[in-house]
């Protein structure tokens, strides 16, 4: 009996044993998974039918703007355009520095460049991605983000571009044979044509260094017209990144499409520089607002701001000058009828002030995710590739004392049981701050970035790659903080790709001085709006997906960023201004299409061909043009007053 007992007891301990390794083994090959396989089913998502998504309802979420669909893609040279050659004015190296979208601006000033000099480019160096800042040995510079063999065979017919400078003149550029020039983002064509193009035809060799975000002015003459195309073929086609952060990009996009639904791209735009550039400190808290006045006051050093240090953020806001805080468009995504299950993507690389001030947005949508819960740890690795191991920071690092020292200590320290003495003083280690800003409680200067800072600022810009395939592809856009005045911007980039690529797609461009005097008149119940307030949100933003946003885009943004507006030079229509004017629709339209060519016949045909597959219900007519009137409003973008609406308050 006993040995029965013994036997049933061995039994128990190995089959727990065999139990146990295969739960370690389960965890150990789903660990990777666990980060998207919970998002990708996203919270109660409940999967449209075919019906629903052609339904009204539908269609005023989700579906294209129909006044904006006659214009399409059309970058063909429109006059006479020589085809580059090899034998020219010599070579063009640059060295680029700054964001994701200063770096993408740069480029595409420096071919348009290339091409007014007739010179031969080499493939820019980014400073940001170089073997220096510790990443990985398998990427250059350049193909650390974008595919160069893509990048010279789509110019091919614009601009010879090479890898290097051949060997002789790579010896000279050692020795500093060479002129180096860094001109503004706002540099004239006069400065490379007087000053720049007689010692490149002079030397051979010329070098630019761009820190600014460009090197050539946004507005050019109507008799430059094909540099603008130029510039759009260089942003919109030849500048693919390479092929493994596509691959992934594409496949967080189809994880956000799962079960049929569609998604909506948010970018918060919340970054320090812009930020200390407006003056918005105010608009956070505790340490967050020093560190924005602490870059304020070096740019003010650098005499990038000329204003004073200390400036009224509050008022800054109501002009329209500081971004949409997520709450703000949590609740004007309400207004718009988003239901709370609605996937949000949130974009951006750095997000000023961290998951606090997300925590608003996200208990409205649940479904927000970012790039960290669509991609496993190991995909996001293998992106980066493999890199050397960083020598960790001696600050970082307790001091370790040999056991003879400890044994000296303890003879040293006297008769037991003794009281414990008070603590010493010590220096605080780094890894007992509170995030990457502890220096500012301890010290008045930043520190220098460690290698550790400068790998992750190239880390970056990857992450800002898959966000930009994710906000280019997603159904709806919606800018926090785009067209700010202090240079090329995400937002307004990705805008720019939208409107070249599909002008109809819904893309978002609220008018922020405009919504900062709406949230005023609601500002003590914002979360129970009155009904016209709502109304007057919805009519607002409606407006800015169409004809009206789009000349507004124009009227601020083209002069000081082409790429956020590239129309009428990089695009066509498939009617004429004409049949606009006499159809008797609005005076914006008009002005829209006024400047646009008509796109070739066999582009037309095919557009023809697509319509009439295509069956359209009267409500998808007249979508945004009828909205307004269906919800009572004549078409004015006055500010509701709370008084005139008592008797539609919920509260009542």
């Amino acid at each position: 009996m006993k040995s029965k007992i013994k036997w049933a007891a061995l039994g128990g301990l190995v089959l727990s044993f065999v139990s146990l390794l295969v739960h370690l083994f389960l965890a150990k090959s789903s660990a990777d998974l666990v980060q998207y396989t919970a998002i990708t089913v996203f919270t109660e998502d409940l999967t449209p039918t075919l019906a629903t998504r052609k339904g009204p309802g539908f269609r005023k979420l989700w579906g294209n703007v129909k006044s904006l669909e006659p214009l399409h893609p059309y970058l063909n040279p429109r006059s006479t355009y020589p085809v580059a050659v090899e034998q020219n004015n010599g070579f063009i190296y640059a060295k680029i520095s700054g964001s994701f979208e200063k770096i993408r601006n740069s480029i595409v000033d420096l071919v348009a460049i290339s091409r007014l000099l007739n010179a031969t480019l080499v493939i820019p160096e980014i400073q940001e991605s170089a073997h220096s800042k510790g990443i990985s040995s398998k990427f250059k510079s350049f193909s650390y983000l974008y595919n160069e063999d893509q990048f010279i065979a789509a110019l091919a017919n614009d601009v010879t571009i090479v890898k290097s400078l051949p060997p002789v003149l790579r010896e000279a550029r050692r020795r500093k044979e060479y002129q180096i020039f860094k001109p503004k983002r706002s540099a004239s064509l006069r400065f490379y044509t007087s000053e720049v193009l007689p010692k490149l035809e002079k030397a051979k060799v010329i070098g630019l260094i761009l820190t600014d975000g460009g090197c050539l002015q946004s507005v050019l003459p109507p008799s430059m017209a094909e540099y603008q195309r130029l510039r759009c073929r260089v942003s919109f086609h030849a500048l693919q990144f390479r092929p493994e952060i596509e691959a992934l990009g594409k496949l967080m996009v189809e994880r956000l499409r799962t079960s049929g639904q569609s998604y909506l791209a948010y970018h918060p735009g919340l970054k320090r520089d812009a930020l200390a550039y407006h003056g918005c400190a105010e608009i956070f808290q505790d340490v967050h607002t020093e560190l924005i006045q602490y870059r304020r006051a070096q740019m003010i050093k650098q005499g990038i701001i000329r204003e004073e240090l200390n400036v009224d953020s509050h008022a800054r806001k109501r002009n329209g000058s500081c971004p949409l805080m997520p709450e703000e468009v949590g609740l004007l995504l309400r207004a718009m009828g988003y239901p709370a299950r609605t996937r949000i993507y949130l974009s951006g690389s750095e997000t000023f002030g961290g998951q606090r001030v997300m925590i608003p947005l996200r208990a409205m949508y649940t479904n927000l995710v970012d790039r960290t819960s669509l991609c496993s740890k190991t995909e996001l690795a293998n992106l980066v590739g493999p890199e050397t191991p960083i020598i960790p920071d001696p600050d970082q690092l307790l001091p370790v004392k040999s056991p003879n020292q400890l044994k000296a200590e303890w003879d040293k320290s006297g008769p037991r049981p003794r009281p414990l003495p008070p603590p010493p003083d010590r220096p605080i280690y780094r890894h007992e701050k509170e995030g990457w800003y502890g220096w500012i409680a301890e010290k008045d200067k930043e520190p220098e970035p460690s290698l550790n800072d400068q790998r992750e600022q190239a880390h970056r810009l990857l992450w800002d790659a898959l966000d930009y395939i994710v906000s280019v592809d997603a159904e709806v856009f919606f800018p926090g903080f785009d067209n700010d005045g202090s240079g090329p911007d995400f937002a307004s980039l990705v805008m720019g790709h939208r409107l070249y690529e599909v002008a109809s797609a819904r893309t978002f461009r609220p008018n922020r001085k405009y919504l900062a005097e709406f949230f005023n008149t609601t500002v003590d119940h914002l979360y129970y709006p009155p009904r016209n307030w709502t109304f007057a949100v919805r009519e607002h933003l409606n407006k800015s997906l169409a004809e009206e946003g789009l000349l507004q885009e124009s009227n601020i943004s083209k002069a000081k960023f082409f790429l956020s507006h590239p129309i009428p030079e990089c695009s066509c229509s498939t009617v004429k201004a004409t049949d606009i004017v006499h159809s008797g629709k609005s005076n914006n339209l008009h002005l829209l299409f006024e400047g646009q060519n008509e796109c070739p016949k066999s582009m037309q045909l095919r557009t023809q061909e697509t319509n009439s597959d295509e069956v359209d219900s009267q409500e998808d007519e007249t979508d945004l043009d009828g909205q307004s009137e269906s919800e009572g409003y004549n078409g004015t973008d006055a500010i509701p007053s709370l008084e005139q609406d008592e008797e539609m308050d919920p509260d009542d």
